[in-house]
């Protein structure tokens, strides 16, 4: 059975992150792959991690305490868009794009926002660090997001960049995919 999309981000970064690595969650939504990024990176590492939703915030804080990890992570209240800020050496940026399970789907990523975001990811990426972009397009704003952020990889320079598109191909509901962007040089 393949691996479902969320599954298949999991082994992307697994395979890229180490202990003591400083990696981002650029839209850290429920905190899912924010607690998975700071088990990862061991007591030396640090996770990054944006949200522009309080709820978000909340959420995401609560799941870290449960599993005693909210000392490997920083949380910021701001768009994902703001990752300037002085770190380098980042191992790995996630993304999951569209809205906030369980909340107002009016409150969603935009295509101008993400792709400044991406741009900033790549700044700070390592040699060998990935990005990875799930991509939820169910939805009209999703759609136009999906279609902005396609083009947008799809312009990176080769060999500098390696993209990776992970997608089941036959369901008729526009079902999520992965984008995963690997910085060579």
């Amino acid at each position: 059975m393949f691996p479902r999309i969320t599954q298949y981000a999991h082994q992307l970064l697994q395979s890229r992150i180490k202990v003591g690595d400083w990696v981002i969650d650029a839209t850290m939504g429920n905190g899912h792959d924010t607690l998975f990024l700071a088990q990862l990176v061991g007591e030396v590492g640090k996770v990054y991690a944006f949200d522009i939703q309080t709820q978000a915030l909340h959420n995401t804080n609560e799941l870290l305490e449960t599993y005693n990890l909210r000392h490997r992570v920083e949380l910021f209240q701001q768009s994902h868009d703001r990752l300037h800020f002085p770190l380098s050496s980042i191992a790995a940026v996630v993304f999951n794009l569209g809205y906030l399970p369980g909340s107002d789907k009016t409150i969603a990523t935009m295509p101008e926002t993400t792709l400044k975001a991406i741009e900033n990811s790549l700044e700070l990426l390592k040699v060998g660090g990935l990005v990875v972009l799930t991509i939820y397009w169910g939805h009209e704003q999703g759609q136009l997001e999906k279609e902005a952020v396609e083009k947008y990889v799809e312009g990176l320079s080769y060999p500098e960049y390696m993209v990776l598109r992970y997608q089941y191909v036959n369901p008729k509901n526009n079902p999520p995919f992965i984008l995963a962007i690997e910085r060579r040089k």
